[in-house]
């Protein structure tokens, strides 16, 4: 009751109820930014699953030719560098 009678002083047309709708546009605001990032996450993760599958077929291709390829400085350098 103190609250509201604060806000009706405040604001003598609304009271709480113009600070409840604030409220409510900020909450769906953020809603629909929580959903934008959740779409993006999921676009990142494919994105790295993809490049994951990539990686992964080359390194087969090139470790049936050169048993080697992940003892070589460079090369080992190279794939330490993708995962960080």
């Amino acid at each position: 009751m103190v609250y509201e009678a604060t806000a009706r002083t405040r604001d003598p047309v609304y009271g709480c109820t113009g600070s409840i709708c604030q409220l409510l546009n900020q909450v769906s605001e953020l809603q629909a930014e929580l959903a934008r990032t959740k779409a993006e996450l999921i676009n990142i993760q494919t994105q790295q699953a993809s490049l994951m599958e990539i990686i992964s077929n080359h390194l087969t291709i090139e470790t049936a030719g050169s048993p080697s390829f992940i003892e070589d400085n460079n090369q080992s350098f190279m794939l330490d560098s993708l995962w960080t």
